[in-house]
């Protein structure tokens, strides 16, 4: 009869090792999902909040308030309450205001910064870093410094308007959508940013295009715009937020009703003295069109600025 003898089975340290640092790394990627989940939920509680409380009466937010029923839907729901803010206010005016002066801001910003960013990166001429340095310089001057001077000469610009059929010359961008839209249009951040951006490119591909016979401009639509959408889609991030939060400037500048944009309607909104619903109500209007759009463009809002800072 022969004896078997069966010998332990040995591992490798080294496997153990890399197992064990395995597992650790799993460990700490669990908790920083856990806690980045926290956080995004204890942030989330004041939007839910306010959705929630636009669709209750003022006397059941009030009785709600302390307990966890003031971020559910529970109770008397109804829509009454944006029913309201619509007859008190013409706040789908301020609305159409509102939209049509972001929309136009951001257009012409992503063309103008663009063009401004695709020259200070890709060509060369002289003052170059000058200008750039200028432009970085101009971030530290806040707009509230020159806003009143700005009134000024917008008050004094020549205008073309149309009168009683005819198409007159007159002076002065006051209560207009213009006055609004342009002074915004170029912004140093996003010219700086767009620098940045092209930077990264490799310019063998504008030297291989213009081997072919194309102009700049050519190389700017057709290689540049094509390969920057991350930094195309922060711009426009980045411009829309200040555009449509705009409050100072436009009531500085627009006294009538039939432009004022939505801030700016908040404000005469709040002297009507409305109840809590409906300032519940009129903050979701104009809340929910900003988390659209940072919903939309957050992937390549956070690759844009990745990629901004490898080469600078």
């Amino acid at each position: 009869m022969a004896l078997t003898t069966t010998r332990p089975e040995v591992r490798p340290a080294g496997r153990d090792h890399e197992s064990g640092e395995r597992r650790l790394r799993r460990r700490r990627k669990l908790w920083s999902y856990l806690a980045m989940s926290g956080i995004g939920v204890f942030f989330l509680f004041p939007l839910v909040f306010m959705f929630v409380s636009s669709l209750k009466p003022s006397g059941q937010i009030l009785s709600d308030s302390g307990s966890l029923n003031a971020f559910l839907p529970v109770g008397d729901i109804s829509l009454d309450n944006y029913f309201g803010v619509f007859e008190r206010v013409p706040v789908a005016q301020f609305l159409i205001n509102s939209v049509f002066v972001t929309v136009v801001t951001v257009a012409l910003g992503l063309l103008v910064n663009s063009m401004a960013g695709f020259a200070l990166s890709r060509l060369e001429w002289r003052g170059r870093g000058l200008l750039l340095s200028v432009v970085i310089a101009a971030l530290i001057v806040p707009f509230e410094t020159i806003a009143v001077p700005m009134v000024y000469w917008v008050s004094k610009l020549p205008t073309l308007v149309f009168e009683g059929g005819l198409l007159k010359y007159d002076f002065g961008w006051l209560n207009s959508y213009q006055v609004q839209i342009i002074p915004f249009v170029a912004h140093a951040f996003s010219i700086f940013l767009f620098t940045q951006y092209f930077s990264t490119i490799p310019k063998s591909l504008d030297e291989a295009a213009r081997i072919d016979g194309a102009g700049w401009f050519t190389i700017y639509r057709r290689i540049i715009v094509p390969l920057s959408g991350p930094a195309f889609a922060t711009v426009a991030i980045l411009t829309f937020l200040p555009a449509w939060n705009q409050y100072l400037w436009p009531l500085m500048v627009v006294q009538q009703e039939e432009l004022r944009p939505v801030m700016v309607g908040m404000q005469y909104f709040f002297q009507l003295n409305p109840a809590w619903g409906e300032v519940m109500a009129y903050t979701t209007l104009i809340t929910l069109p900003v988390l659209i759009v940072f919903l939309s463009f957050q992937r390549a809002f956070v690759s844009s600025v990745a990629a901004s800072g490898v080469k600078g």
